[in-house]
């Protein structure tokens, strides 16, 4: 499985910072050039690695971790998503509700990415406490996750535990991922809850 973060801003950097510590390999990619990411990307670890978009775009697992206004650009950058897992670590805070057609943001970008699994995950902490040893004191700090595809909630969770955290499936983007979501300018309720679980 190869894994890819698009975005290379505060929680784009906190998740390589969460693939180094395990020592995963992991590509990194931003509108920027890659040897504009490659210090930062080496200074986090010899396991993050900066490529062009189109490159890290190869991953199976892609990670959007950009401001929410730019996934249409990125989902136009390949043809078909077949057989790719998308998580959604994007906040749509501010966006109105009318833009959306009143779905929630996941389900507007689970358009946007046609053919591929779709999981919302990663984004409901703060950038500082995402980059930081997910093994605390009473456990495991808690991911939530959320798809309208239960198949593709088991690699995003496998993911989430290789890099320590504990996955809370939520269900549904409609239902449970509601509450880690943006509404408008309203956050979900469990939005930058730093949450303990046993693993």
């Amino acid at each position: 499985m190869s894994y890819a973060i698009i975005g290379f801003g505060a929680v784009g950097q906190a998740l390589a910072h969460a693939f180094a510590r395990k020592n995963f390999d992991v590509a990194v990619a931003s509108r920027r050039p890659p040897q504009a990411l490659a210090p930062q990307a080496r200074a986090i670890g010899s396991t993050v690695v900066a490529k062009s978009l189109r490159d890290a775009l190869e991953a199976d697992t892609i990670i959007l971790a950009i401001p929410f206004g730019q996934h249409d650009e990125v989902a136009t950058a390949l043809p078909s998503w077949e057989g790719k897992t998308i998580i959604d670590a994007m906040n749509a805070f501010g966006v109105p509700p009318e833009e959306l057609d009143g779905l929630p943001s996941s389900a507007v970008v689970a358009k946007a990415f046609t053919g591929a699994r779709l999981v919302k995950g990663f984004n409901h902490l703060a950038a500082a406490t995402l980059a930081a040893d997910p093994v605390v004191e009473g456990g495991h700090r808690v991911v939530f996750l959320s798809s309208d595809d239960e198949d593709a909630i088991a690699p995003a969770a496998a993911l989430a535990k290789q890099l320590g955290f504990a996955p809370v499936n939520l269900g549904t983007l409609n239902e449970g991922g509601a509450l880690v979501q943006a509404r408008g300018r309203t956050w979900g309720p469990l939005i930058f809850q730093d949450v303990k679980k046993e693993q």
